[in-house]
């Protein structure tokens, strides 16, 4: 059974900084990409930042510079870590292994003064 649990989400000021993680179980972590995914009230989900088995990042431009994508296989988890967080970063974040339907429930993030 494969499991997603994402979590570090909270409310933070704007200017603020957050590690977001996602733990992944039953599923060949250290052999697939991953992705960190956002979902915005009204809008649909959007790619956030990805990284390769090997290391390699791909960011949204609009969160590159403030953002960095990382993982280590021998814990199963993925972080995002965000800087200089805006009002329109707030969504709820999910990761996502790549080319796969597996979600996990997503952590909120919010940001206002």
């Amino acid at each position: 059974q494969v499991q997603l649990v994402e979590s570090g989400g909270g409310l933070v000021q704007p200017g603020g900084s957050l590690r977001l993680s996602c733990v992944v179980s039953g599923f060949p972590f250290r052999l697939s990409a991953m992705g960190w995914y956002r979902q915005a009230p009204g809008k649909q989900r959007e790619l956030v930042a990805s990284i390769s088995r090997g290391g390699s990042t791909i960011y949204a431009n609009s969160v590159k510079g403030r953002s960095t994508i990382s993982r280590d296989d021998a814990k199963n988890t993925v972080y995002l870590q965000m800087n200089s967080l805006k009002p329109e970063d707030t969504a709820v974040y999910y990761c996502n292994p790549a080319g796969t339907r597996y979600w996990g429930q997503g952590t909120q993030v919010t940001v206002s003064e």
